[in-house]
This record gives C-alpha cells, sequence and structure tokens, in this order.
C-alpha cells in the first residue's frame, strides 16, 4: 500500500508539471507578443481548477452518491471532509485511489485538460473571461465526463458484454479538449489575416523544451494510471515510450514525403500525437501494437492538422488535429489492437463498438455542453480583445509585460513596461 500510494504521488507530481511544459509548447509556437497570454492560460487553468477540484470536483467525479449516472453528488466530499479520517490515515474503500492520494493524482489530470484547451485559441481571448471558463467548464463537461468514464457513471458500464477501456484518458482527457477547443474557435471566430498572413511559432526552441517535458511527465499520466506499481505499470511505460517514438517518426516520415523535409516542429508535434494516441490504450496494447499505432497516429494527425484551412476554423495551435485525431484513433485501436478483446486478434467486434460509441456520446456531450458554455460568456463577458490589442499582440495589453524587449535590432529578454512592447 505504501509503496502504491508513493507511486500514485510521484506520478501526481509528474502529471502536474505537464502543465508548465505545455505552457512552454504552446507559448513557443505564439507569436513573439502572445507567447505570455499563451502562458499564462495554462498557469491560470493550474489555479482555478485545482481550487475547484478540491472543493467539490473529486466528490463530483469519484464519490460514491451516483446521481443518475451522470455526476455523483458535489457535496459529499465538499473541501475533501469525509474523504480521509483524522491525520489523513483512513483511506476511503482502503484504496490509494483514493484518499489525499487519489485528489493528488485526479486533480493534476484535471487541470491539463483545461489547460491543453486553450491552445485553439491563442492570440484572440481575453485572459478573465478564459478564467471563468475554466472553472465553469471544468464542472460542467469535465467532472461528470470523468465520473461517467472513470467513477462508475454511464460510459464506464459494459456494452454487449465488453467495457469500454479508457485507461488514462483518450475520451475524458483528449477527445474532451479536442471537441471544447474546436467549439471555442467557431464561437470566438478567427484571428486576424487567419490563412492570408502566415503564423509562425516565434521560439521553436521553448515547443521542443515543452514537448520534452510533456514526454516526462507523461509516463505519470499514463503509469500512474494503474494506480500501482506492478508489471502492468511496466508494461504501459514501455508502450507510451515506443508510442511516442512511433508518433514523432510517423509524422516527420509524412513533412519528408509530402514537403521534402523533416522539421523540428513536426518532431515535437508527431510525439504528442503519439502520446494522445497511446494514452487511452497503454495498458491493453503489446509493445510492437504500440508502435504501429504511434505510426499511424503521426501520419493521421499530420493530415489533420491541415482540415482547419480547408474547412476554414482557426484551431491556432493545433488542439483538434492533435488532441481530438489522436484521442480518438487511440480509443478505436483498443477495439483493434488488444490482444484479449481487439477485431485484428480474431476476436469479435464487441470492443470494437464499446470503443466507438463511448467516444460518439463523449464527443456529443461535450460539444453541446461546451457550446452552451461558450455561448454564454459570449453574451456576458465577451471572448474576443479588441482589434488594436490583437493585432499588436495581447500580452501587454491583457498583463500588462512583454516577453521581450526590442533595443534597436536586438531582442532581451523582456520587461514589464510599455517600452517593452515587442
Amino acid at each position: 500500500m505504501d509503496g502504491n500510494a508513493a507511486w500514485m504521488l510521484t506520478s501526481a507530481s509528474l502529471v502536474l508539471l505537464m502543465t508548465p511544459g505545455l505552457a512552454f509548447f504552446y507559448g513557443g509556437m505564439t507569436r513573439s507578443t502572445s507567447v505570455l497570454n499563451m502562458m499564462m492560460m495554462s498557469f491560470g487553468a493550474m489555479g482555478v481548477v485545482g481550487i475547484v477540484y478540491v472543493l467539490y470536483g473529486f466528490s463530483m467525479s469519484f464519490g460514491s452518491h451516483d446521481l443518475g449516472g451522470l455526476i455523483a453528488d458535489p457535496f459529499q466530499w465538499w473541501g475533501l471532509r469525509g474523504v480521509t479520517g483524522p491525520g489523513g490515515s483512513t483511506l476511503v474503500n482502503g484504496s490509494p485511489a483514493y484518499g489525499y492520494v487519489g485528489v493528488a493524482f485526479q486533480l493534476t489530470f484535471a487541470i491539463i485538460t483545461v489547460a491543453l484547451v486553450s491552445g485553439a485559441i491563442a492570440d484572440r481571448a481575453r485572459f478573465d473571461t478564459w478564467l471563468v471558463f475554466s472553472g465553469v467548464w471544468v464542472t460542467v463537461v469535465y467532472f461528470p465526463l470523468s465520473h461517467m468514464v472513470w467513477g462508475g457513471g454511464l460510459l464506464s458500464r459494459p456494452v454487449f458484454g465488453v467495457a469500454p477501456v479508457d485507461f488514462a484518458g483518450g475520451t475524458v482527457v483528449h477527445m474532451n479538449a479536442g471537441v471544447a477547443g474546436l467549439v471555442l474557435a467557431l464561437v470566438i471566430g478567427r484571428r486576424k489575416g487567419f490563412g492570408v498572413e502566415p503564423s509562425r511559432p516565434h521560439n521553436i526552441p521553448f515547443v521542443m523544451l515543452g514537448a520534452g517535458l510533456l514526454w516526462f511527465g507523461w509516463f505519470g499520466f499514463n503509469a500512474g494510471s494503474e494506480l500501482a506499481a506492478d508489471g502492468t505499470t511496466g508494461l504501459v511505460w514501455v508502450n507510451t515510450c515506443v508510442a511516442t517514438c512511433g508518433g514523432m517518426l510517423g509524422w516527420l516520415l509524412l513533412e519528408r514525403v509530402r514537403d521534402g523535409k523533416g522539421t523540428s516542429m513536426g518532431a515535437a508535434s508527431g510525439a504528442v500525437a503519439g502520446l494522445v494516441a497511446i494514452t487511452p490504450a497503454c495498458a491493453a496494447l503489446t509493445p510492437s501494437g504500440s508502435i504501429a499505432l504511434g505510426l499511424v497516429t503521426g501520419v493521421l494527425c499530420g493530415l489533420a492538422v491541415g482540415l482547419k484551412h480547408r474547412w476554414g476554423y482557426d484551431d491556432a495551435l493545433d488542439v483538434v488535429g492533435v488532441h481530438l485525431v489522436g484521442g480518438l484513433v487511440g480509443t478505436l485501436a483498443v477495439g483493434l489492437l488488444d490482444a484479449r478483446t481487439g477485431l485484428l486478434y480474431g476476436h469479435g467486434p464487441e470492443q470494437l463498438i464499446a470503443q466507438l460509441l463511448v467516444a460518439v456520446v463523449a464527443l456529443g456531450f461535450s460539444a453541446v455542453l461546451t457550446t452552451v458554455v461558450a455561448l454564454a460568456l459570449e453574451r456576458t463577458l465577451g471572448w474576443r480583445v479588441t482589434h488594436e490589442a490583437e493585432v499588436d499582440g495581447i500580452d501587454f495589453a491583457e498583463h500588462g509585460e512583454s516577453a521581450y524587449h526590442v533595443v534597436g535590432r536586438t531582442v532581451l529578454p523582456g520587461a514589464a513596461t510599455l517600452e517593452g512592447r515587442s
């Protein structure tokens, strides 16, 4: 028990590191005049979600008082009262998955899910509205979906005798964040000059650093979801690593064939795509199956990011192309590549049907409720920064700071002054 709890707390710390890593990943992909705002959206999500999760989020997600299979009673463990006994010595159900250890682990998942959404609306959203959205959306969408999939709710129940599998968050985290990002991109609208003026990442080393931190933290994300330190944990670690390698190589191969050369942006994006795809399937696949999944996902996500230009939605940092598509591919891959139940291993279609159903319901649930939340905030607080702020860059307009200070032709690390605007 003590060893398992120690591993879960270590994993929780790894997953928490992913959100600052995401801030670097996203921040490097934006303009130099918007990087602070982009990073602050990740840090803001940490502040808001961390508090509401302790107040009622854990109770809504994992409480034992189920309300129609959709959510659990938010007041059962309000403020974590009743989760543990005096001194934190009593664990609910005798498992480290509950009590303060479980809270620590699951809190980090809620934070990173909200932060992921922000990449779809880079360069144009008000920070205050984003903070309100973070608290409302995690309450209305994330906590119920977490309960439905992981907390014993509707989407965890067998379909045709087979239970859907989402080991670490293909539906709850990645498809959920992906479809929410798509909804926000549609509600807020396109950036000025989208599809006309090139939008290039201002700091690719930031992107690579962020991808590396995400890769490192993801071992806590996936291997920690075993809730124990055992043989399955080792399998999950290996599957996570090789799927990430495959995703990176698949994306680079696509670029080499299509564009003549592989890019560092492609390597970073492909690695994240592989991480996303293996998340729901990491305990179900063999290492060879994980390699195949990573390679295929790298190619598919590399192709999917171009759809925003064809279909006209401005998903600024490819949340839809990487997280929605990658999460969907990984979720369906369980039905194909699970050695125990997968169709390609000679079993029936039941697992694939179960995976498809949970994916469709999760996507529909998130899309409808995110639309309601996004439109309500549009009518009350407003989403869009001013035209001047968007053109000049929103760091100074929203935060009174600039990431870089321009002196002649030399760009130096920034000062928080008007003269420091770049």
